[in-house]
C-alpha cells in the first residue's frame, strides 16, 4: 500500500481553492460529474479513445462568460490510449497539477488493477483505498469475510458441486466479457455438469472456472441495491445516510423471464441459458418496515470495515441485497466504493437522499458535497487516502 505521508505530501501541493473532481469515464461518472458541477467545482473525466464521445461531446459542459455551467457536466475530457495509461506518471502529475481530487469507481479497479491501485497510483483519492481490495471475491479478506466479521445475512455458500442440493448460483468471470459475469444457476450436481459443459462449449466461461468460482444458496426474491454514505465529517446528525436504491436490468436474464414458462423450458432445452450482464438500473423504495434493517446491516458494515479495514468508510458505499418471502435480507455483493446504478439518481436525486437533504441529492452530488465541505472545514486530510 503506497505510503499515506506520500499521499499526504502530494495534497500539500494543491490550491484546494481551485479544486477539480477526477473520475474513470465509465460505470457511475456522469453521477461523480453531474454531482461535482452542482457543487461547483470543474470536472476530469479519464476516457479511453474510442469510448470517449459520450463525455468529450454529449455530456460536455458549456460555461457562460460567468463560469456558471448551462449544459453538460464534463469540464475536461482527458482522453487516453487506455484506461490503465492514467497510471503513467506523467500522466498522474497532470492530474496532480491540476489539483484534482479523484473518486474512484469499479471500472477504475477493474481495468487499472488493484495492486497499482494500492501501490503506484499517488493522486490523492477520495475514499477507501484499502477498501476496494476487499471487492476482489476470493481474496482471503474480501467482503464475505467482512459480512462474517459483522454477523451480517449472506447466502449459504456450496463448497463443491457435489454438495449442490436446492437452487445455487455460481458465480464466475465471463471467459469473453472479462469484467462481466458469466453466472449460471443449478438445482442439483447433475444440472450442474450439464449447464457448466455447454456454457464452457459457448465459449462462456472457462474450462478452469471452479478455481474462481464462488457458489451459494439462491435467494428467491427481488433484488435492491442499498446505496448509502458514511461521514467522516459529520458531527451533528447520524454519520451513515441511506441516499438512494436501486435494481439492475440484464441481459439476458429480463427477456427471458418476459417468455412464458412453457418457452423458458424449450429455450433452456435448446442450450440456451440465460445471462447475467448489468445493461441499466432503475429506482426503487422499501416499505418503511425495512428501514430499521437495512440501517442496521450498514452500520454493522461500517463498524466491521473499521476495525478491520482502518480507517473503515469513508463515502459512499452499496449493500447488494435480495428480500426472501420472509422479509429476511441477504448480502450477496458489497461494493466499498459508490454503486454502479447510481446514474439513475443523477440531477434528479431520489427520495431518501432528497428527504434527508431537503434537496436534489444523488450519491454524486454527496460525494462533491463531503469534498465540498472538507475543504471549507480544513479536514481534506481526514477523507483522502
Amino acid at each position: 500500500m503506497i505510503d499515506r505521508e506520500e499521499v499526504l505530501g502530494n495534497l500539500e501541493r494543491y490550491d484546494l481553492s481551485k479544486a477539480k473532481i477526477g473520475v474513470v469515464a465509465s460505470h457511475s461518472a456522469l453521477d461523480t460529474c453531474d454531482g461535482a458541477v452542482s457543487e461547483g467545482f470543474r470536472t476530469v473525466a479519464i476516457c479511453q479513445q474510442g469510448r470517449e464521445s459520450t463525455f468529450s461531446r454529449y455530456f460536455r459542459t458549456q460555461r457562460d462568460d460567468a463560469g456558471n455551467v448551462v449544459r453538460g457536466v464534463v469540464d475536461e475530457p482527458m482522453v487516453l490510449d487506455r484506461f490503465s495509461s492514467i497510471l503513467r506518471t506523467e500522466n498522474q502529475n497532470r492530474l496532480m497539477d491540476d489539483n484534482v481530487i479523484f473518486v474512484p469507481n469499479r471500472s477504475f479497479v477493474s481495468y487499472c488493477g488493484i495492486d497499482a491501485v494500492e501501490n503506484d497510483f499517488r493522486v490523492p483519492m477520495f475514499g477507501s483505498r484499502n477498501l476496494l481490495r476487499s471487492e476482489e471475491r476470493g481474496d482471503e479478506k474480501d467482503y464475505y469475510w467482512i459480512l462474517e466479521k459483522a454477523g451480517l445475512p449472506y447466502p449459504k455458500k456450496v463448497e463443491r458441486p457435489e454438495d449442490i442440493d436446492g437452487l445455487t448460483i455460481i458465480k464466475v468471470h465471463h471467459k469473453v466479457k472479462k469484467l462481466e459475469r458469466g453466472f449460471f444457476t443449478a438445482k442439483d450436481h447433475d444440472q450442474f455438469l450439464e449447464k457448466s459443459a455447454e456454457l464452457i462449449r459457448q465459449g462462456v466461461i472457462e474450462e478452469n472456472f471452479l478455481e474462481h468460482a464462488r457458489m451459494e444458496q439462491y435467494i428467491i426474491g427481488p433484488v435492491f441495491n442499498l446505496d448509502f454514505f458514511h461521514s467522516p465529517l459529520e458531527e451533528k446528525g447520524e454519520k451513515t445516510e441511506l441516499l438512494g436504491v436501486d435494481w439492475r436490468f440484464e441481459t439476458s436474464l429480463d427477456g427471458y423471464c418476459r417468455l412464458p414458462g412453457k418457452q423458458q423450458m424449450e429455450l433452456e432445452d435448446d442450450g440456451i441459458i440465460p445471462e447475467y450482464t448489468v445493461c441499466g438500473h432503475n429506482t426503487a423504495t422499501l416499505r418503511e418496515s425495512l428501514l430499521d434493517k437495512a440501517f442496521e446491516m450498514a452500520e454493522k458494515y461500517v463498524a466491521a470495515a473499521k476495525k478491520h479495514y482502518d480507517p473503515g468508510i469513508i463515502g459512499p458505499f452499496c449493500l447488494q441485497t435480495c428480500v426472501d418471502k420472509d422479509l429476511n435480507f441477504y448480502i450477496y455483493d458489497v461494493a466499498p466504493r459508490i454503486g454502479g446504478g447510481t446514474n439513475v439518481h443523477m440531477a434528479v436525486g431520489h427520495p431518501y437522499g432528497n428527504s434527508l437533504w431537503r434537496r436534489e441529492m444523488s450519491t454524486g452530488r454527496r460525494v462533491s458535497m463531503e469534498i465540498r465541505r472538507a475543504i471549507e472545514q480544513e479536514r481534506v486530510e481526514e477523507i483522502i487516502t
